[in-house]
């Protein structure tokens, strides 16, 4: 005999408990607006919950004609609570206590027919609604219209692009797809975006030091560039970004051991690992010591001191041609590297690295690691490694070329050491 409670009693008080503290949730948001009781009470909410656990049961496998009745005579009872709520000045005519009321009425079918991890989204984002208000309307009003359209784009690189993309190779390229290209599209543009939205929205006013951090999140030769133009304008910027400049490379090597371990490489994540995370905690700790002799102690990471911080251009990464041209990128590196290792072998690879790193290595490195070429795991592993290693030396040249000051010396110093340090671990490591 089971000496457990019926999972049916369960459900139900499960159902009754969710909208309860609907309805305390409701009670709490008026409380907060000054507003009276309404319509929509703890009590009511819970009682609603119940029916509408109950209806639902009671059809059975029927055409649910008594839940469906219910819910009707709901929507007549909130219908007519707006319109005598319009019509007498009262506070019960908003239109949240009555989405609330539709809520808890479904909340009883809801726990009967999906998994535990949809019923909880649902609360959470429910409760969210009623509790964040003042953050929400903060977030509405600070949020331009082009920001909506952004999100649309985000939404269609994402929700409706990749779906529809087929999971068959691509003519010439027997081991990538166009789903797989796509989805290392997804995926850069989620993580550019994401450092773009805290740079501009989170901190707005990041000091010199945050924006480097935040820079190379979605573009550390970006990042590179603004500071150095900046710091030949501003004589106390020019002194702190140096240290923002070798922080935007650490996030570099960060960033891009994210994005192969999320693809799914995990052995070339775990074979990039050590090198990887001895080459970032090196930067970080010439960020330290540059920022020290800057005069800034690392007691006051991320504060705004400088009277101008440097800023990153408003654009927002996230453009539909940027990711068709990132996407063009991937399958012409996969194409070409393809062609330079059958015929040319290791070393003809090891030059294409060093080349590609003169520009953008996003694509390359991934369209390096996503196809099977006629080169060992070794040979991949060095050339994603001479790849960053000569990326640094191009963000070297830009640092002095662009500052055209002594204070950009050190950290030009350390991202040409740094392409040294990669090219040695790529020829003597096994």
């Amino acid at each position: 005999m089971n000496p457990g409670l019926p999972p049916l009693l369960l459900q139900f008080a499960a159902s009754a408990a969710l909208a309860f503290v609907l309805g305390l949730e409701l009670h709490s948001y008026r409380r907060a607006q000054d507003e009276g009781v309404g319509f929509g009470t703890t009590r009511t909410l819970t009682l609603i919950g119940a029916a509408g656990f109950v209806l639902w049961l009671l059809d059975g496998t029927r055409p649910r004609g008594l839940y469906l009745v219910g819910l009707a005579a709901l929507a007549t009872w909130l219908a007519v609570d707006l319109a005598r709520a319009g019509r007498d000045g009262g506070t019960g005519g908003e239109l949240l206590p009555g989405m609330i009321a539709l809520l808890a009425y479904a909340l009883g079918p809801l726990i009967q027919t999906q998994p535990p991890w949809m019923v909880a989204a649902v609360l959470i984002v429910a409760i969210l609604m009623l509790a964040e208000k003042p953050l929400i309307r903060k977030i509405s009003d600070a949020m331009p219209v082009s920001e909506g359209v952004t999100l649309a784009k985000f939404l269609i690189i994402a929700g409706l692009v990749l779906p529809l993309l087929p999971d068959t190779p691509i003519p010439g390229l027997s081991t990538i797809s166009y789903s797989k290209v796509w989805l290392a599209v997804v995926l850069i543009s989620a993580i550019s975006y994401a450092g773009y939205l805290a740079h501009t929205y989170v901190f707005p006013r990041a000091s010199t030091l945050l924006t480097g951090l935040l820079g190379g999140v979605y573009s550390s030769t970006a990042a590179t560039v603004v500071l150095a133009r900046q710091a030949r304008q501003d004589e106390l910027l020019a002194a702190q970004a140096p240290a923002a400049t070798v922080l935007a490379t650490a996030m570099m090597y960060l960033r891009l051991w994210v994005v192969i371990a999320a693809l799914g490489h995990l052995d070339a994540a775990m074979r990039l690992a050590l090198p990887f995370g001895l080459l970032c905690g090196l930067s970080l700790g010439v960020t330290w010591l540059l920022w020290r002799r800057a005069g800034r102690g690392p007691g006051e990471f991320g504060a705004g001191a400088a009277s101008a911080p440097a800023r990153l251009a408003p654009r927002n990464p996230l453009d539909l041609p940027v990711a068709l041209l990132f996407a063009a990128l991937f399958v012409i590196f996969a194409a070409l590297t393809s062609f330079v290792t059958s015929r040319f072998g290791v070393g003809g690879l090891n030059v294409l690295s060093f080349v590609v790193g003169l520009s953008d290595i996003d694509p390359f490195v991934l369209s390096l690691l996503a196809g099977h070429f006629q080169v060992g795991a070794s040979a991949v592993i060095h050339a994603v490694l001479i790849a960053s290693g000569s990326n640094n030396l191009l963000k070297a040249a830009y640092a002095l070329g662009l500052s055209r000051r002594r204070d950009m010396l050190p950290a030009a110093a350390w991202l040409a050491a740094s392409m040294l340090l990669s090219l040695a671990w790529a020829a003597f490591a096994g």
